[in-house]
């Protein structure tokens, strides 16, 4: 058995009786040098801290006897005991929380779960605070580079932000800092939690549509109005994964990854400058997890995770591109294809009288001048193929 112990900021004296005694009865006690520093002698117990890299060598250190990991606060707050849970299983992992840095860190800005956010960036690129920009927004961060999430919170235009820095959280030396974004000192507590109250302009919502000077782009754009349709047949829900092939700039991938923290996506690009576009591009619209394959359809998706949708953006008309994607599709899983040319509207409309679907037609005019008047300027027309796949097949 494994019970994974959660420290608050006090250690072995603040930690429970009951809690102590599974500590010492523990045959082997894993943990980082810190932790393992706080805790008193016991002869003959054997004390590992965390192998590098952690997921690899965490089998080679767990032996047959009780086993104690010890993590900070909450050991499923982006913690540790997420990984050990994924590697041994709940039958096999106990796990006793302490009071979270996150928890005491509401308590002290008066923050209530319902209206503050939560964003982890400790080992992560930190550009995913950025998906959390928006005027009053609150976010808690937990990070070890607090510069470098205020440094990209000024390069958006959010200096005035007011940052509260807590250390030490529950320690004799907790501290409490009010500053700026743009007013960050360098000499902060090892230990912290930032409070942001964000001030800045307004970056475009989190509902499919995003204004397309938003991204980076060469022309090979899926505009946000196609885009808005395309994403409300692609359905994004929790924890699904999505292929974005063909995918210029990126745009749907990253509007994909957006609509929940748990999604992920893959986005196929063939052209590498393009490529290079999209990474930059879904770091600063705050989803720098976006996994970005250079390469083109269908073999570049041979060895993909398997998607619960797919989007393809650019070459519906290469022979396997539409075949390969069906059959990757998991059980209800959707596939949504535009094209612009004659050549590409025959093979959809082809596919759908083979799979049925829905077939649209869109047509997108907006308002120009004309002379001293004002007309409509009409942009190419684009089908649209959508198909659910079966359930249980």
């Amino acid at each position: 058995m494994i019970t994974v112990v959660g420290l608050g900021a006090d250690g072995w004296d603040g930690m429970p009786e009951r809690l102590r005694a599974i500590v010492r009865d523990a045959a082997t006690v894993l943990g980082g040098r810190r932790h393992l520093e706080l805790l008193p002698d016991v002869p003959g117990q054997r004390r590992e801290p965390w192998p590098s890299p952690l997921r690899d060598g965490l089998p080679g250190l767990v032996g047959d006897g009780p086993v104690v990991a010890l993590a900070s606060g909450d050991p499923l707050l982006s913690g540790v005991g997420t990984t050990l849970l994924e590697l041994f299983g709940p039958d096999r992992v106990v796990i006793e929380p302490a009071v979270s840095s996150v928890a005491l860190a509401r308590a002290r800005m008066g923050w209530s779960a319902e209206t503050s956010t939560v964003v982890t960036v400790v080992g992560r690129d930190p550009s995913a605070v950025l998906r959390q920009l928006a005027p009053g927004h609150r976010v808690l961060v937990l990070t070890a580079d607090p510069s470098a999430v205020t440094g990209l919170l000024v390069g958006a235009g959010y200096g005035r932000s007011r940052v509260t820095v807590l250390g030490d959280l529950g320690a004799p030396a907790e501290s409490r800092l009010e500053t700026t974004a743009a007013e960050l000192p360098g000499d902060l507590p090892a230990l912290h939690v930032l409070a942001l109250e964000l001030d800045g302009p307004p970056r475009g919502g989190w509902v499919a549509g995003l204004p397309d000077e938003l991204f980076e782009n060469d022309g090979q754009l899926t505009k946000r109005d196609l885009r808005a349709s395309a994403l409300a047949r692609l359905e994004p829900a929790p924890g699904e994964h999505l292929w974005d092939v063909g995918a210029g700039a990126g745009s749907v991938g990253i509007e994909w990854l957006r609509a929940h923290p748990t999604c992920t996506a893959t986005a196929v690009e063939g052209d590498p400058e393009r490529a290079a576009r999209i990474g930059r591009n879904a770091a600063a619209l705050g989803v720098p997890v976006l996994d970005v394959v250079v390469g083109r359809a269908p073999d570049a998706l041979a060895g993909l995770p398997a998607p619960d949708a797919v989007f393809v953006g650019g070459g519906a008309t290469v022979p396997g591109v539409l075949d390969a994607c069906l059959a990757a599709l998991r059980p209800g899983g959707r596939l949504v294809v535009h094209g612009v040319t004659l050549e590409t509207e025959q093979v959809l409309a082809a596919a759908y009288r083979e799979h049925g679907g829905e077939l649209t037609r869109i047509s997108v005019e907006s308002s120009a001048p004309i002379g001293s008047f004002t007309g409509w300027t009409p942009a190419r027309a684009v089908t649209q193929w959508a198909v659910r796949s079966r359930l249980g097949s």
